[in-house]
């Protein structure tokens, strides 16, 4: 809480979200992953069995869990980096034409 011409305002966190080592928005891919394991263990299980569903849901959830922190390790705003050296020829036209 912070003091703000007398009023008391609560500023946030001023940290990112987390829960169980899952950051910002990959909780929503987390969230999706686990959502998409479990319509995918009612259709393997339907068309093939329960014991094959079960291993078709676990299958999910790791290679989603794997994808989650390879990303993360990039950071929350995953961005594409350049490292080669850029030459800008014309930054601004001659408007005077």
């Amino acid at each position: 809480m912070a003091n703000v011409n007398g009023y008391m305002m609560f500023k946030g966190l001023q940290r990112p979200l987390e829960f169980m080592g899952i950051r910002g928005r990959f909780i929503y891919i987390g969230a999706g992953a686990i959502g998409a394991s479990f319509l995918g263990f009612l259709l393997i299980s339907f068309l093939f069995g329960r014991i094959i569903g079960f291993i078709g849901m676990f299958l999910i959830i790791a290679l989603s869990l794997l994808f989650i922190f390879l990303k993360q390790k990039n950071g929350l705003h995953d961005k594409k980096r350049c490292k080669d050296s850029l030459i800008v020829k014309h930054i601004v036209s001659n408007p005077i034409e």
